[in-house]
């Protein structure tokens, strides 16, 4: 109880320190571009990959289990369709992303930590807190909407691939079930999501790499560490958003 409290207070203390005014704005927009570039736009591969293969089995799986001639076909699309955009392309791509992304922030600061780069930028009277980690949280945060539009369509889009090869719905009747009852607020929702969820993966993993102590395989520790704790917070707020934007 007493180190998670520390660790609290640890992280409290680096958010003041790395949310200030940068003292170089050109400097800092260059860093945002190159975070961006790094954290988002190589990620989309992976979230396209993952999403078309899982709205695929997800619709395979739905249209399987559907046997009852009393339920519609139409509600495999519909099924899809909300479970894509409620959960998926929100938090289980988020906790994806947390592997990926996550273990790179804390691997990279912490590499920087025990090489001693941090303890130059701060000698040469920077604030490496507010060098190193806001571009990071900011970029995340500015392309993970971005991410989440390209989960939601690959993923409908591999729900259609399944519905012209699978048994048991046909392509008009798995359209009609997308199109039915549709709620344009859970775009909105899932964008709101993975938002908070890119802050907590951006800013937690900048925290363990941040405060490594040791060498390398202290930087190995911090990475996987940090992967657990982003996973865990984001299971946690998406229970708390769930409730305070659905119920």
């Amino acid at each position: 109880m007493n180190k998670a409290l520390h660790q609290l207070g640890e992280y409290t203390l680096l958010m003041g320190k790395t949310f200030t005014v940068p003292t170089r704005w050109s400097m800092f927009f260059r860093q945002l571009i190159r975070e961006i570039y790094k954290l988002g736009v190589d990620s989309i591969w992976i979230v396209v990959i993952i999403s078309v293969f899982i709205g695929t089995v997800i619709a395979l799986q739905i249209s399987l289990n559907i046997t009852s001639p009393l339920i519609p076909k139409f509600t495999i699309g519909y099924t899809t369709r909300e479970i894509i955009l409620l959960e998926f392309s929100s938090s289980i791509m988020c906790l994806i992303l947390a592997g990926k992304v996550g273990s790179n922030i804390a691997s990279e600061i912490g590499t920087m930590r025990v090489t001693e780069q941090i303890d130059a930028i701060e000698i040469m009277g920077a604030n490496s807190a507010n060098f190193l980690i806001l571009p990071k949280i900011v970029g995340l945060m500015l392309f993970i909407p971005v991410l989440v539009f390209f989960s939601m369509v690959t993923g409908i889009m591999g729900g259609i691939g399944a519905s012209h090869f699978g048994d048991g719905m046909t392509p008009s009747s798995f359209e009609f079930g997308l199109q039915y009852y549709f709620n344009p607020f859970y775009i909105t929702y899932s964008v709101i999501k993975s938002i908070v969820y890119a802050f907590l993966i951006s800013s937690i993993s900048s925290y363990f790499g941040y405060n490594v102590k040791g060498g390398s395989l202290e930087v190995g520790k911090a990475s996987t560490n940090s992967v657990v704790m982003s996973s865990i917070m984001i299971l946690m707020a998406d229970v708390l958003l769930t409730h305070i934007m659905l119920m």
